[in-house]
């Protein structure tokens, strides 16, 4: 009986749970408290909240499906990148070393 090693994948998960998280809070902070006199404000804070669960999808098939969970972990990346810009840079980096981790890692 031949053992068969499998490569845990908790690192990417918990860089996309944190990064997520992190990104909901930033996006819904935007979207409640600092859209109250601007015009774009808005929409710019729902395309986070989409890359905030886009990342949380990613994170819950990371052991499944590797490279299109790495894959929407960049995706992830780049609309929070693109939607809040308080937060975006440590939430987009946590989401893309997710995403580069699960699709270099062996």
């Amino acid at each position: 009986m031949k053992r068969i090693k499998t490569t845990s994948r908790l690192f990417e998960q918990i860089c996309g749970i944190l990064g997520s998280f992190l990104c909901l809070i930033s996006g819904s902070f935007l979207l409640l408290i600092e859209s109250g006199g601007a015009q774009g404000n808005s929409f710019l804070a729902i395309l986070a909240i989409v890359g905030a669960f886009l990342g949380f999808i990613s994170s819950y098939y990371v052991n499944r499906h590797l490279e299109s969970s790495g894959v929407g972990f960049m995706i992830a990346a780049i609309l929070v990148l693109i939607g809040t810009p308080s937060l975006a840079k440590l939430c987009s980096m946590l989401l893309l070393i997710a995403g580069i981790s699960a699709l270099f890692r062996k």
